[in-house]
């Protein structure tokens, strides 16, 4: 063959390939409002860094009539490219190729790009359009399924993961998303779930919708499946680009510094008035939050789930943080089951990627209930406890209101090697608010009172002034200094700097037994 043809019959083979399965699944893709494979790495990626691997795989199959329908990389896009000029490996399973189902040459192609990305540490982005095993290939695929899985555990804290829902995403499938850091979803066109409604309604006789069953808004609501809801691809792919500037490549690297545009001694009086005069009046504590951080902005994590705590990243003076806040504007801010296990896997994660743990704390305790307690709010409480005491990364807390009982300890407090603790003049904290200390403490004096309503109010403003302020606990050294709220800012990057080169260390162990 003359080198002329050679070429010719590359190009022919390039082109059969970015075709997937053909114009007319192409089309009926497009007609879905989704992208194919291929468009939505164009998306994702910097323009013209995508370098491709295994684009001439093909299925090895020869049971039912497979050996006569054959395509170009078998369902899946794999390959390298960059994020704003850094390295990510990626994964786009193809949908218009036998329904982006996965086989055994799929795996191994998905198997290549992770092992690659753990030698050199680079993160992996999955994007997920796939309506599961393989049928044909039987026990084959699931075998695929299980290498991805190990592999995923394995790069668990060594490269971050990111698993994209934008189609379906059923039974086996569903568990390489959820061993991954993050899961984004598009809304209306993206579903997650381990048996579908037709098996729903054979097996519980229930009826339930895709959306309604495992809809993004379900996953990012109810459940807490899926950290991101999407309004449409774009978004969705837009976003990952966002998160990712957060994060460092791999978890011996820094996360990636930029040069602050805003200035690091900013101070901003609008904090001082922020918490109202009535304890009990709620506040949004996002509004302290983008007040602080550099220019306002703000990445929260799982924005609808568990609403009582936030978090999400920001940079402080050009460093990435991760930033976990009871919400007094929900609940109150109390802690329950959701809340602490949505709290304790994001410490966890920044953790485990360097990245340091600012904590802005109101919190009035957990929340008390027959459900939580038969739900184990005490073993799920525990999680976000132990999240925080085995972080060794810088962890500085502000305590801007209440911080009640054993929320005080779990909240990034001095006792579980909290860095740096600062309190407003606001900080009321306590083994549990004025009025039930009072009626404890002072339940004689109350009760054998003439006007016993009056007492309680006497007796609580007595126990507020004694021990519902953050002095008792400065005196004590559990919090570094009371701090005035306009000046959090600077504070908390003095702090940060201070803390660059921190070093701590847990125990030497396999690992330990977080309470599952």
């Amino acid at each position: 063959m003359e080198l002329e043809e050679k070429l010719k019959k590359l190009k022919e083979m390039r082109d059969a390939a970015k075709l997937g399965g053909g114009q007319q699944r192409i089309d009926s893709q497009h007609k879905k409002g989704k992208l194919t494979a291929r468009e939505r790495l164009d998306l994702l990626l910097d323009d013209g860094s995508f370098e491709e691997f295994d684009m001439f795989v093909t299925h090895r199959t020869k049971e039912f009539g497979l050996e006569n329908e054959k395509y170009l990389g078998d369902g899946v896009v794999t390959g390298f490219g960059t994020i704003d000029g850094r390295l990510v490996f990626v994964f786009s399973q193809d949908f218009t190729i036998f329904g982006g189902t996965l086989s055994e040459a799929f795996a191994e192609k998905i198997c290549k790009v992770m092992d690659m990305a753990m030698k050199v540490g680079a993160p992996v982005i999955g994007l997920n359009d796939s309506g599961g095993a393989r049928i044909q290939e039987g026990v084959v695929s699931l075998g695929g399924y299980a290498d991805i899985f190990l592999r995923n555990t394995l790069a668990s804290g060594v490269v971050p993961q990111i698993s994209v829902i934008m189609g379906p995403c059923a039974g086996g499938a569903v568990y390489s998303p959820a061993i991954t850091d993050f899961t984004f979803m598009v809304k209306k066109s993206s579903f997650m779930f381990v048996t579908g409604p037709h098996v729903v309604k054979t097996v519980t006789h229930e009826e339930v919708t895709f959306e309604d069953l495992g809809g993004a808004d379900i996953h990012s609501s109810r459940s807490g499946v899926s950290h991101f809801a999407c309004e449409n691809e774009a978004d969705a792919l837009l976003k990952v680009r966002k998160l990712v500037d957060f994060l460092p490549a791999n978890n011996m690297e820094d996360p990636p510094a930029i040069e602050p545009s805003d200035p690091i001694d900013r101070i901003d009086e609008s904090l001082n008035s922020i918490v109202p005069d009535n304890p009990n009046k709620p506040y949004d504590i996002k509004d302290v939050i983008i007040r602080v951080v550099d220019g306002g902005d703000f990445l929260e994590v799982h924005s609808d789930y568990a609403m009582n705590i936030v978090v999400g990243f920001a940079r402080l003076g050009g460093k990435p943080v991760g930033i976990i806040a009871n919400q007094p504007a929900h609940l109150a801010g109390v802690l329950d089951i959701d809340s602490a296990i949505k709290g304790a896997r994001f410490v966890r994660f920044c953790d485990c990627f360097n990245i340091p743990l600012i904590t802005f704390e109101d919190v009035p305790g957990f929340l008390p209930g027959v459900a939580q307690e038969h739900g184990g709010i005490i073993k799920h409480g525990a999680k976000l406890l132990y999240a925080y005491c085995e972080a060794t990364v810088p962890k500085l807390t502000v305590i801007t209101r209440k911080a009640y009982g054993g929320a005080y300890d779990v909240m990034s407090s001095k006792h579980i090697r909290g860095d740096i603790n600062y309190a407003w003049p606001t900080a009321e904290i306590a083994v549990m608010g004025p009025k039930g200390a009072a009626e404890i403490i002072f339940k004689k004096e109350i009760s054998d009172a003439k006007d016993p309503e009056a007492a309680l109010k006497e007796k609580e403003e007595e126990y507020r002034r004694m021990f519902a302020s953050p002095f008792k606990a400065a005196e004590r050294g559990y919090i570094d200094d009371v701090i005035m709220p306009e000046s959090t800012r600077p504070r908390l990057i003095r702090a940060l700097r201070m803390l660059e080169n921190k070093r701590d260390k847990n125990p030497p162990k396999k690992h330990g037994n977080i309470p599952l």
